[in-house]
């Protein structure tokens, strides 16, 4: 299985995502791309970082950076969350875990006291050449926004 690494190119993936799309990497090219895995849609955390994304969504715009979420959630759950949360990006979903495990985003979590493999809250910076510059990994829900901002407008000056 090959890994996104920072530095190298990442495989243009395909994956079906929130409008009736399928969204590949290549798509965007000329763009920042800001990757972000989730647990869960519509849980508080995930919730609380979806609206960052979104509240912040002109400042993302001006640095020339889009916004992409993903978690195994179904499409059709995406499109439920994006539409409660008015989020002006779209959500992929990854039910299959190939995007996860190309970003090695699944890790054993304690939930209630019990193991379970989930997706460890991660985000991914890709260049406008596809090329990996930059990742959060067990992210804090409350700082993360600002921390991928600054990052953004610090790379931008």
């Amino acid at each position: 299985m090959t890994l996104a690494t920072l530095g190298s190119a990442v495989p243009d993936f395909e994956i079906a995502a929130t409008g009736e799309k399928t969204v590949k990497l290549s798509d965007y090219r000329g763009k920042k791309v800001v990757l972000y895995f989730y647990p869960k849609d519509s849980t508080p955390g995930c919730t609380q970082e979806g609206q960052g994304f979104r509240d912040n969504i002109e400042q993302f715009n001006q640095l020339n950076a889009v916004i992409l979420g993903v978690s195994r959630d179904s499409v059709k759950m995406h499109e439920g969350f994006k539409c409660k949360q008015e989020f002006p990006f779209d959500l992929l979903s990854d039910q299959d875990e190939s995007l996860c495990n190309l970003f090695d985003v699944i890790k054993m979590k304690n939930m209630y006291g019990k193991q379970v493999r989930g997706i460890e809250r991660s985000t991914f910076l890709i260049d406008e050449d596809g090329v990996l510059v930059k990742e959060w990994r067990k992210v804090q829900v409350k700082t993360h926004i600002a921390e991928v901002l600054d990052y953004l407008q610090s790379a931008a000056e």
